[in-house]
């Protein structure tokens, strides 16, 4: 099927793009939205204060110019929170260190950044998963969560994966179990499906294996997590 395209549904203003979906089965104020940046910004918002959504959208955070909305993470509260960066820097802290603020606020820096280095993704810390990271030249690694120290909010954070040469720079990271399809899409748009389990979880200091083999100059772009029939988001 073709599907519809979202400029359809949705009254999005001229350079607008769509960064995040996720789905609700009802607004309440026990649980938040978390909003992460480029630049390492994160405001926590409680679910209700989206319930009156307007065609054209409402404000969900205000951001400072020159940044942009990387992901969001729907949360309860209580969670910890991983926040990783392109350069292979990554941070773990406690949700509660960033308190709900209202939706045009502009949030508290979670990871503080050096350089040119910018956040690509963001996901809850779950003890029971692996961390998979993945590079744009095709490299990866599962880690175990426990190995990313709780640390403050605003830290630099700790090395989640050698950005060498052969390696490249951060793409994506997704939380995993040993059975989870992966797939990843290039540059050139080829993609291909991997399970999780065949990537090696090793240490945070190391560069990973190849997963996933590209022509010269083309690069991985994105990954998503495959949800099977049946299993919840």
């Amino acid at each position: 099927a073709k599907g519809k395209a979202i400029v359809n549904l949705l009254e999005l203003p001229e350079n607008e793009k769509i960064t995040a979906f996720i789905p609700i089965s009802k607004f309440d104020d026990k649980h938040y939205l978390l909003m992460v940046t480029k630049k390492g910004i994160v405001k926590k918002t409680n679910l209700d204060a989206y319930s009156n959504v307007r065609a054209g959208g409402i404000i969900a955070i205000t951001v400072e110019d020159g940044d942009e909305l990387v992901t969001v993470l729907l949360t309860d509260g209580s969670k910890q929170i991983i926040l990783a960066t392109a350069e292979g820097n990554a941070v773990k802290f406690e949700e509660e260190d960033a308190r709900p603020i209202g939706r045009s606020g502009k949030g508290v820096i979670g990871i503080r950044l050096q350089g040119n280095d910018c956040v690509i993704g963001a996901v809850i810390a779950d003890e029971n998963k692996t961390l998979l990271t993945i590079t744009e030249n095709g490299y990866g690694k599962r880690t175990d969560i426990s190995e990313y120290r709780l640390i403050n909010r605003g830290g630099s954070g700790v090395i989640n994966i050698q950005c060498s040469e052969r390696n490249g720079k951060v793409v994506a990271i997704k939380p995993v179990v040993d059975d989870d399809e992966i797939m990843l899409i290039s540059k050139d748009g080829i993609v291909i499906r991997i399970l999780s389990h065949d990537v090696s979880v090793i240490g945070r200091n190391t560069q990973g294996m190849r997963i996933m083999r590209l022509d010269e100059k083309d690069k991985v772009v994105s990954a998503a997590k495959i949800i099977n029939e049946g299993n919840e988001i």
